[in-house]
């Protein structure tokens, strides 16, 4: 069983462009969000990617950058929903709590304010993924989620040889889904030259 999957981060929002930490909370695309998502629709069209199957995250910003960049039919699924971050939903966000030493995400910091920790997103973003990947063998996927949700993702599944994404706004990451594992094929960013107005 081989299936491909696009992971892509969804276009800018207020909320990015604010500065504001959103997690569970949403906010609408910006302009630049929707151009962006359709930079990397016309992405997968140049490069001749064609998807037999799409998903998206039940949150709006998710499912309006799906919708700009893909015709077709398509599902929600609420485990593809970005990172809770608790009480810090909404807040600016240099009010988030720092990176406790050695770690390279959020860890626990969210746990004790109602959010989630590392270990619970890996889990339900590996949970959805391997029923996506189960359910569309020999496939070619897309899936439209979050920054945090996707690095924790990345993290669950790194290999040694793996170069960090930058987790720009719609950058793309190609998995392979194989023997019950993951693997990063590689990565883009076609919306990264698209700029504000």
């Amino acid at each position: 069983m081989t299936t491909d999957i696009y992971l892509v981060r969804h276009g800018q929002t207020l909320f990015n462009k604010l500065k504001k930490t959103q997690g569970f909370c949403d906010s609408p695309l910006t302009d630049l969000g929707i151009r962006q998502a359709q930079a990397a629709g016309q992405f997968f069209i140049n490069q001749a990617i064609h998807f037999d199957a799409a998903y998206c995250s039940t949150q709006e910003r998710a499912e309006d950058t799906l919708l700009a960049m893909y015709e077709g039919s398509y599902q929600r699924s609420k485990l593809l929903k970005e990172w809770n971050f608790g009480l810090f939903e909404g807040s600016p966000t240099y009010l988030e709590p720092p990176h406790k030493a050695g770690e390279e995400s959020h860890g626990d910091n969210f746990v004790p304010y109602g959010g989630e920790g590392v270990d619970q997103v890996q889990e339900r973003m590996t949970q959805v993924m391997t029923q996506i990947a189960k359910e569309n063998d020999d496939k070619t996927i897309l899936a439209v989620s979050h920054a945090g949700s996707l690095y924790a993702f990345y993290l669950k599944w790194r290999r040694a040889e793996d170069k960090r994404p930058k987790f720009s706004n719609c950058c793309i990451l190609h998995y392979r889904y194989k023997d019950g594992k993951f693997e990063l094929i590689e990565t883009f960013d076609p919306a990264i030259a698209i700029k504000e107005n």
